[in-house]
């Protein structure tokens, strides 16, 4: 199971990065094509699908790397009783929100799919296709902060603490700057 999750949360970085990638082509051909006179009609749709679609799949695997914010700040400073209660208390409350998050994103979704609404834009598209990003990204994000539950719950160390702390034993402190 996990070699699966950790895999789960790879892909779904992979992709909000190949969304980054395309995102720049996309621009860098409307850019010289808007030089050579050529018009791409539909580019600034299918931009704005991929800053959704890159901003939600990246969710799940920064999380787990220790990229999000978090209450770290606070949660440094206790004792590792307190901490593990904090933990749990901070888990537990980002687990919740986050499942009201997937619910209401499913929802929001789901009704386009329901009143077949389709894209404003250039491209006639039914909208509930590029807005699944945001409920695959949700949906690993929240699997992923159960997952981290599950293992403070267990006295095991979170994955973010593990990613901070293989990055100070390797000298990395490029996020403290």
């Amino acid at each position: 199971m996990r070699r699966f999750l950790d895999r789960l949360y790879w892909g779904a970085g992979v992709l909000a990065a190949a969304s980054l990638a395309a995102i720049f082509v996309i621009m860098m051909a409307q850019s010289l094509g808007r030089e050579a006179g050529l018009v791409l009609s539909g580019a600034d749709d299918i931009v704005s699908w991929l800053c959704a679609a890159c901003a939600f799949l990246a969710l799940g695997h920064t999380f787990r790397a220790g990229d999000l914010v978090r209450v770290g700040v606070f949660l440094d400073r206790l004792g590792p009783r307190l901490r593990w209660y904090g933990e749990i208390y901070a888990l537990g409350f980002t687990a919740i929100f986050t499942a009201y998050m997937l619910w209401a994103v499913c929802r929001f979704v789901y009704l386009s799919w329901e009143f077949k609404e389709v894209a404003q834009g250039m491209i006639k598209v039914p909208i509930w296709i590029p807005q699944m990003s945001l409920v695959i990204g949700m949906a690993i994000f929240f699997v992923a902060v159960l997952d981290d539950l599950i293992l403070v719950v267990k006295k095991q160390k979170p994955s973010y603490q593990v990613a901070e702390e293989a990055r100070a034993a390797s000298g990395d402190f490029s996020e403290t700057v």
